[in-house]
């Protein structure tokens, strides 16, 4: 049975990284990626330990085994994690419904994954409903992004109800900010 829970295990970590590995966009031929999408940012097991000492990421299991993850990512993260820094930098300007994005109360959702024997089958619901449970009461929004070239990513996050209000280049890829606003959207 699958369900969704925090992280509080170093082995929910090790296959956090594992599984973040087997999908990185280096290692996918393009048919994979157009079909299975990708992850961007490759996680050492020392950043995800720092992140999870921040903030409590997401996970779904089977039994023992980690088969989706959606890290939970605050912005204080960006001290040590590099990735997240020039995000953070890239969406200063950023403004949303008329106010300037960092004035709200948001975390990042740093990566999403999903083993691919459990893609289709609710996993991704199951991730960002527990996200919804877990920080609804602390922040207004989940802001997170998405590569354009990712579209299956793209129309899963639109779905759930999360919309695009910026674009962006940077030295790794064109990236879709995306936002869910918990207090402004019934979705899920």
């Amino acid at each position: 049975m699958l369900y969704a829970t925090t992280v509080t295990t170093k082995n929910e970590l090790q296959q956090i990284q594992k599984l973040n590995q087997q999908n990185l966009k280096q290692f996918l031929i393009e048919e994979e990626m157009l079909q299975e999408g990708f992850v961007s940012w490759l996680y050492s097991l020392d950043l995800l330990q720092k992140m999870q000492a921040l903030s409590s990421s997401i996970i779904v299991k089977e039994n023992n085994n980690v088969v989706g993850y959606a890290l939970a990512t605050l912005q204080e993260a960006s001290v040590f994690h590099d990735d997240l820094k020039t995000m953070i930098t890239n969406i200063q300007s950023v403004c949303y419904k008329g106010k300037p994005l960092m004035q709200y109360r948001f975390y990042l959702m740093g990566q999403i994954c999903i083993h691919k024997n459990y893609r289709g089958k609710g996993v991704f619901d199951l991730l960002y409903q527990h996200h919804k449970t877990i920080y609804s009461k602390s922040f207004e929004l989940l802001v997170t992004e998405i590569s354009s070239g990712n579209h299956r990513s793209l129309r899963a996050h639109e779905k759930l109800g999360f919309k695009k209000i910026y674009t962006y280049s940077d030295s790794i890829d064109e990236w879709n900010l995306v936002v869910w606003d918990w207090h402004n959207n019934q979705s899920l």
